[in-house]
């Protein structure tokens, strides 16, 4: 199976330096998931809260990349595909500057 929500890849300004939720609440995560539709960054179904996975339950974006540093691979949602995001040429976004361990 592709990806059929390629078209909705945008260069972002990730929405804040870790998970914006686990952040705000004095949470932790494993690892980092960056919103290539609007740049939430949030936390990955590994992390106790899965900040990432409700992003996309209430927003419908459909696509993630890994964000720990930006990795280069993307993730559907709806697809349930995973794909290289460097053979769309999509710039990454800054890194972040602060990794919170639990």
């Amino acid at each position: 199976m592709s990806c059929t929500h390629l078209s909705t890849i945008v260069v972002v300004t990730p929405s804040a330096d870790g998970c914006e939720e686990c952040l705000k609440t004095g949470g932790w995560w494993v690892h980092l998931r960056l919103c290539r539709a609007c740049g939430h960054v949030g936390c990955c179904d590994q992390s106790p809260s899965r900040h990432a996975s409700a992003h996309f339950a209430a927003a419908q974006h459909p696509i993630i990349e890994g964000y720990d540093p930006p990795e280069g691979w993307g993730w559907c949602y709806v697809d349930e595909v995973m794909f290289d995001l460097t053979a769309y040429k999509t710039p990454h976004p800054r890194p972040i500057k602060r990794w919170v361990e639990g």
